[in-house]
């Protein structure tokens, strides 16, 4: 089988999306006989003359196709986010329009994409089109035709299956396939906790409370960040990440910026990412429960990444969690709840037999959760 992998985003990016779709390519490619990654020319100043495959520890065993593509950077300065995504959005699916238009042999390829906006071209040019979803747009009506004419769909929870068999879609070709870790990553880090810390910058007399990822309302971090009034002066509450200042990260600085229990690093490289996770005491996922995509869609990638680090985990008792979380692998509480977050916290800090019961079954059910195993998966699917 050959694949060809299109995604209208950037990449290298600070986002998780793009750990997601370079490992994925990677562990695909490993597959399939053949394998081509196509995205468009999108400016990132941060990521400038950065090497994708590096960036993301993978081998180049897949081919990296950028086609050129009109990006209206000036339009996200003077007018909202929202617009400028969909003014780009058109931009691209002219010019996958016109690439696909002179693409050789595309009848001996399988077209896979997590866009569904790009459904309707990629469906006028392959006969087997893959849609992975990862959330669901407000007007499903009006994709409902193009999910329908989809060879197969992957989802990465039950409850986007759900939604999507609810819609009258055949539940047979839908595969829910949760994202996913390299574990390599986690086996290569030989520094103990106190030296994590030093070489990192850390507080080494702290319980450290460590978050990774974006900063957006809907992961529930300002509920984590509150939960520090909670909690004693031994603790603080770390969060590694964030977009830009102008985004999540600016509005995260200025809502905390009396709270002295929190430290606010920003984004980090993701080959730091293994290095912060062992270097803390607790690790938490405070998804609130106030949207959808939070409670029954997402599958962060930072709960893999939590599972393989070996530090004990407390997080939010939603259904999209507990798929993979629960009683035995990690301190569960109810979303929302600041005090009962910082309760299953000190939980973890005060009962080393707990802590370190609930880090062992996490470490054992992460095995089952690599990218190799996701790829094959999926692979044995679209065959099937």
């Amino acid at each position: 089988m050959k694949l060809i992998y299109f995604s209208n985003s950037r990449i290298p990016t600070e986002k998780g999306y793009g750990i997601q779709i370079m490992k994925m390519c990677h562990f695909l490619a490993a597959i399939v006989d053949h394998l081509e990654l196509v995205i468009p020319t999108k400016k990132n100043k941060v990521f400038k003359n950065v090497d994708a495959f590096g960036y993301y520890q993978v081998e180049k065993n897949f081919i990296l196709k950028k086609i050129s593509c009109l990006d209206p950077s000036w339009i996200a300065k003077k007018m909202p986010q929202g617009i400028y995504i969909k003014v780009q959005a058109v931009f691209w699916l002219v010019s996958l329009s016109v690439y696909l238009l002179f693409k050789q042999n595309k009848n001996q390829f399988v077209a896979y994409t997590r866009d569904e906006y790009s459904l309707p071209v990629l469906q006028l040019f392959f006969k087997a089109v893959v849609w992975e979803a990862h959330t669901l747009p407000r007007n499903t009506k009006r994709y409902l035709k193009y999910w329908s004419k989809c060879h197969k769909i992957i989802t990465i929870t039950n409850g986007l299956k759900d939604e999507l068999a609810g819609l009258g879609l055949d539940g047979k070709n839908i595969l829910v396939a949760p994202d996913a870790v390299d574990l390599s990553e986690f086996e290569k880090v030989r520094l103990g906790k106190q030296e994590l810390r030093q070489k990192l910058g850390l507080p080494p007399d702290k319980n450290i409370i460590a978050y990774t990822g974006h900063l957006y309302d809907w992961k529930g971090v300002q509920g984590l960040a509150d939960a520090a009034k909670f909690l004693t002066e031994k603790e603080i509450i770390v969060f590694i990440g964030g977009s830009e200042e102008k985004f999540d990260l600016g509005r995260f600085r200025s809502r905390n910026e009396g709270n002295k229990r929190i430290l606010i690093l920003g984004y980090k490289p993701y080959a730091q990412m293994p290095l912060y996770l062992k270097a803390a005491d607790v690790l938490v996922l405070p998804n609130s429960a106030g949207e959808q995509k939070s409670k029954s869609w997402t599958s962060p990638l930072k709960l893999f990444m939590y599972l393989a680090s070996g530090t004990p985990i407390v997080a939010a008792d939603l259904p999209s969690l507990t798929e993979i979380l629960n009683k035995d692998n990690a301190v569960l509480y109810q979303p929302d709840d600041s005090a009962a977050m910082a309760t299953s916290i000190q939980k973890v800090l005060t009962d080393p037999s707990l802590s370190t019961k609930i880090s062992a079954k996490a470490r054992s059910d992460v095995q089952a959760h690599t990218w190799q195993k996701r790829a094959e998966k999926i692979v044995a699917f679209i065959q099937s």
